[in-house]
């Protein structure tokens, strides 16, 4: 029993465990291929983040999906390199929007070449993954395309924030069910697609990528107040200083403009505030670890990865539905 992808997934039989390794491999291969170009600075701009590592979380969700089909159906590896491109050209720009300093332990890439080379790079990789998907048919560019339809307009959404008399939590799901669900749900999708599973299958798993993705994302909100650094990889409180409007802080408002706690009043006042300071950071990251809107992240990230869980329930018994299983009892871990 190896552990592989993220969170440290257990494969628990040997032929699945063997496919996996061998499919997230011929990937990784995949992904340096399509970064290369003729000019050198090109590629070492477009290997940056590729070789800085990262969970390969969609690449592994491919891998699994396709065991409902043909798992070694030749599309199966150049979509899970199309789905891990585009992730790896969102954070390039993601990076130069949020004027992040560092992505997955490296200096990021507006970091150590500027803004304008970040952008052309993300660019240059969304323009590589096209030129796969024209190799997987008409289908998949089409299923492609609306993706990043919906991954942008979450950003856009994000961006320009709720509009008058909308709620900020619905607003807020919206957005990174286009941000974070739509990419993960295609996932699914290609793996079922390309591996040839009937429509049915390839419909679930889609609706699973999409709950898991969201699911996956609240957990980071929630690790971000509730967690260590060891444990989240990042400083606690990261996007509590950069004024991110995560889940916990939402629920908080919410709470607060209902019952006009003055405690709970107080306590947005400070996260509208400066929190560049230290002392203001810690107290307010303090407060709120033991506030119930916490736990009430907690119980919507929770309920979110078993929506995804129970979307399964219509799949045959097997070693690939278990590892599917396992990944939302993963995230359910990561949200305590």
């Amino acid at each position: 029993m190896t552990v592989v992808g993220p969170f440290g997934l257990s494969v628990r039989d040997q032929a699945l465990e063997t496919d996996v390794q061998a499919g997230l491999a011929a990937v990784e291969a995949g992904l340096l291929e399509a970064t290369k170009s003729e000019v050198p600075f090109i590629t070492d701009a477009a290997q940056h983040l590729v070789r800085a590592g990262g969970k390969r979380f969609r690449p592994l969700l491919v891998m699994l999906a396709s065991r409902f089909g043909d798992p070694y159906a030749p599309g199966i590896v150049p979509s899970a390199v199309v789905v891990e491109l585009t992730h790896l050209a969102t954070l390039y720009h993601d990076d130069v929007m949020d004027e992040a300093d560092v992505r997955r332990g490296v200096a990021s890439a507006n970091t150590r070449w500027g803004n304008s080379v970040a952008v052309l790079t993300g660019d240059f990789l969304f323009a590589r993954a096209s030129h796969i998907l024209a190799d997987l048919g008409p289908e998949a560019v089409r299923i492609q395309a609306e993706a990043f339809e919906r991954l942008v307009t979450g950003q856009i959404l994000e961006t320009a924030g709720p509009r008058d008399g909308r709620d900020p939590v619905e607003h807020y799901l919206d957005v990174i069910a286009g941000k974070t669900g739509s990419l993960i749900a295609v996932s699914g999708r290609f793996g079922a697609l390309m591996s040839g599973a009937d429509e049915s299958v390839v419909d679930i798993l889609t609706q699973y990528g999409e709950r898991l993705g969201t699911a996956f994302q609240l957990a980071d909100d929630v690790l971000d107040i509730a967690s260590d650094s060891h444990e989240s990889g990042k400083t606690p409180g990261t996007d509590l200083r950069e004024g991110i409007p995560t889940l916990p802080v939402l629920r908080l408002r919410e709470t607060a403009a209902r019952d006009g706690n003055p405690d709970d009043l107080e306590l947005v006042r400070l996260l509208d505030g400066d929190l560049t300071d230290d002392a203001v950071h810690a107290d307010v990251l303090a407060r709120l670890r033991v506030h119930p809107a916490l736990e009430q992240a907690r119980r919507d990230t929770i309920r979110y990865a078993q929506d995804a869980r129970a979307t399964l329930a219509p799949l045959p018994e097997c070693f690939a539905k278990s590892a599917l299983e396992e990944l939302c009892d993963a995230v359910v871990h990561r949200a305590g």
